[in-house]
């Protein structure tokens, strides 16, 4: 059933308390008495409200003073998921986690260098440079109060560490470095890929869902917005972030960081979904030693290669720390990252912090399309279209807007010649050479990670008008979904879109199960699989591809489609296709028809019969938190009705077999769902995976889990009068 939550909840209004003194004084690092009357001073200008899901509702006098509640907010809640991101993003995950972590850590570092960040913290506006500060003090000062709370490694924040993680993405551009071909480089060997890398372990498709609907379209002529990050679980924060100079903006944040990443303000809404544009290259480059130095060729030229010492620190077993020191090598094109056929790799990719942390700030304060676009042509955003509303009715696709031009010839989905000019980088395109659709005739806009050629049906950009970098992505079967919901339809309402956004179609099966079918019909009677297959053949016939607690088909067609994926992912990869498009236009009857028996054989083996419903097999479980997931079919779970994006599924939920479990269990998918109404004041409805709090002691640890796996999104308190009757706490930080 899918609807907005309705009712009220009781809740109490708790009075604020004080630490006692020893702990409000206490300092994290080398802090001063300066430090700890700013932050003090600073506290008593935000207050925290906390309504009745735990959601921490920021106000402060500037925007600085809202940066730092937001911040100190977000350490209540999951401090290790702060620090667990800056790890990574500061490239010193190998301190905490030992030598497992020295090749994401260097990784990171052939583009973070600390001394080059705090330079550019220095030469920030000044209004940056206050944020950034302020969000410094927040995080330090949630430590000072909070002394039972020990850091793995971070025990003072610098406010230049902010620049180090300003877009948001999950994972980001700088994933795409294989870490077996870094480690083969540096280490002077050849070490395979990994599974993971070459597609033969299946992976859940990261990305999102967005929609936007036209005043046309809709029931009340107010514009509509779905927000729908696919990420893993518990990876974003629900908050709201206001001040007396006019912010006030809500949705999900990123742990550790400081603006509101997907969400919305009185004025406009945004949702980002990770794009297939190609904007992150490689250049193979033609090495020469020459006089005991280095020279990459480059024309008819010798260019001399760099090199810089980066030092990693690692966690020894023992707890003491270790050291590695690598010499790194970088050309024009970028740090080298590999070595193939003799070839040195370069990755090039964007690396602007300053003006990915402006624009990253600075569209949560736009009021409509036009200021959106302002902001926009910092062309600081690289992974990550964007669906767009606004009260005035507008809605648009926007394509990221970081992209270098090339030269069409080339295919740069693979390392091009580093030592032809030809293939170099030539500035960046305009905004108005992108693919982009802004108020469409046919009155919505979507994207799925999906090639920005569906993006709003016969009104969509062409793909013969762009270069082919545009998109490396294709289509997926959730393009297919989201066509199928909004096609023809003018009676939106925000609980419509709700509906449409939790719809139940499959259309990948839609595609794979008649092939299958016929399959089955033309195998031979003399074949002993005939007739052991003869039963879930007949329930996938009767099967209208629809996901659903009960349903016994979804349980059959998603573990035979697993054991195709299984068994044909890294082909899939290797084709530069998604698997489920893959699996539909590539397989054999055989290779179908054995996968359906080995499907029905490890359900009869796991469950004592192949009748299984899918909501006894697809579990949510949230046990304690471990940022790495673990699950136990021996524990609490609850069942969830909705599948894989692989098969086209709106609604993602990423079930896997872990370690000693029969049953599914996801940890990546739906994380996040808002659907925003842009009516003479914007509502908004919501739920989060899970809950808000990273605490197992909380009320809020997994007080959303059965919402989120109804589709029962919760009324969002934006006004302050939506929060009367739902307050459970108030408070400055510190108290």
């Amino acid at each position: 059933m899918v609807t907005m939550l309705s009712g009220l909840r009781a809740v109490t209004l708790a009075g604020a308390f004080l630490l006692p003194a020893a702990a409000a004084h206490a300092a994290p690092g080398s802090a001063t008495s300066a430090d700890r009357a700013r932050w003090q001073a600073e506290a008593a200008r935000v207050t925290i409200t906390r309504d009745d899901w735990g959601i921490a509702h920021v106000h402060g006098k500037s925007d600085a003073d809202a940066v730092f509640g937001a911040i100190y907010a977000q350490a209540e809640d999951d401090f290790g998921r702060i620090e667990a991101n800056y790890l990574t993003a500061l490239g010193r995950k190998a301190e905490a986690d030992g030598e497992s972590a020295i090749w994401q850590d260097l990784r990171q570092r052939l583009y973070v260098d600390p001394a080059t960040l705090k330079a550019q913290y220095r030469q920030s506006p000044a209004w940056l440079r206050k944020l950034m500060d302020a969000w410094a003090d927040g995080l330090n000062y949630y430590l000072a109060t909070h002394p039972d709370v020990h850091p793995r490694v971070l025990t003072r924040f610098e406010p230049w560490m902010a620049l180090s993680f300003t877009e948001g993405s999950i994972g980001g551009d700088i994933e795409r470095i294989s870490l077996t071909q870094l480690q083969g480089f540096y280490e002077h060997r050849q070490i395979p890929p990994t599974a993971l890398e070459t597609g033969a372990l299946r992976k859940e498709p990261g990305g999102s869902n967005g929609i936007a609907i036209a005043p046309a379209n809709t029931a009340d002529g107010h514009a509509l917005l779905l927000i729908n990050p696919h990420t893993s679980f518990y990876f974003r924060s629900e908050l709201q972030m206001t001040s007396d100079a006019g912010l006030n903006a809500y949705g999900a944040s990123t742990w550790g960081q400081f603006f509101i990443y997907q969400g919305f303000n009185p004025k406009i809404g945004w949702m980002h979904t990770s794009s297939g544009v190609d904007n992150v290259d490689q250049f193979a480059e033609t090495i020469v030693r020459k006089g005991g130095k280095l020279f990459y060729r480059y024309g008819d030229r010798l260019r001399p290669v760099s090199s810089s010492d980066v030092e990693i620190a690692f966690r020894k077993a023992d707890g003491t720390m270790g050291h590695r020191r690598f010499t790194t090598y970088r050309t024009h094109h970028g740090p080298i990252v590999a070595e193939t056929g003799g070839k040195w790799i370069a990755e090039a990719l964007m690396w602007k912090p300053i003006p990915a942390l402006e624009q990253s700030w600075l569209r949560t304060t736009a009021t409509d399309l036009a200021s959106y676009l302002k902001i926009a042509d910092r062309k600081a955003n690289s992974s990550n279209d964007t669906i767009f509303a606004d009260a005035k009715g507008e809605i648009a696709y926007l394509h990221p807007q970081f992209v270098p031009v090339r030269d069409d010839r080339f295919d740069y989905r693979e390392p091009v010649d580093g030592a032809n000019p030809a293939t170099d980088w030539k500035g960046l395109h305009a905004l108005s050479t992108l693919p982009s659709v802004e108020n469409p005739g046919i009155g919505w806009v979507h994207n799925t990670n999906d090639w920005p050629w569906d993006a709003a049906g016969p009104d969509s950009p062409k793909a013969k008008d762009y270069p082919r970098y545009m998109d490396q992505a294709g289509p997926n079967f959730r393009g297919v979904h989201a066509d199928e919901v909004l096609k023809g339809r003018h009676d939106f309402t925000a609980a419509k879109l709700i509906g449409a956004a939790f719809d139940s179609h499959l259309p990948a099966f839609a595609v794979l199960v008649p092939k299958l079918l016929a399959d089955f019909d033309a195998m031979p009677e003399s074949d002993a699989r005939k007739a052991r297959l003869a039963e879930p053949a007949r329930l996938l016939r009767r099967w209208d591809e629809r996901w659903g607690y009960g349903s016994q088909a979804t349980t059959l067609a998603v573990f035979w489609g697993d054991t195709l994926g299984d068994q044909l992912g890294d082909k899939a990869q290797a084709a530069h296709m998604r698997l489920a498009m893959y699996l539909a236009a590539h397989t054999t009857p055989e290779q179908r028809i054995d996968a359906l028996d080995k499907a029905v054989a490890q359900l009869e083996r796991d469950f004592g019969t192949w009748r299984v419903a899918w909501g006894d097999v697809n579990r949510f479980q949230r046990l304690d938190d471990s940022i790495v997931p673990h699950f136990d079919d021996a524990k609490p779970s609850i069942p969830v009705p909705f599948t894989s994006a692989v098969w086209g599924s709106l609604a993602s939920f990423g079930p896997k077999l872990y370690p000693d479990t029969k049953k599914y269990y996801g940890n990546s998918g739906n994380s996040f769902v808002a659907v925003v109404e842009f009516g003479p004041k914007v509502r908004a409805w919501a739920v989060t995976a899970g809950g808000e709090s990273g605490d197992p002691a909380s009320p809020h640890f997994r007080d959303e889990a059965q919402l989120y796996a109804d589709g029962n999104l919760r009324p969002v308190y934006f006004w302050p009068e939506d929060l009367k009757g739902h307050v459970e706490r108030r408070y400055s930080p510190g108290q």
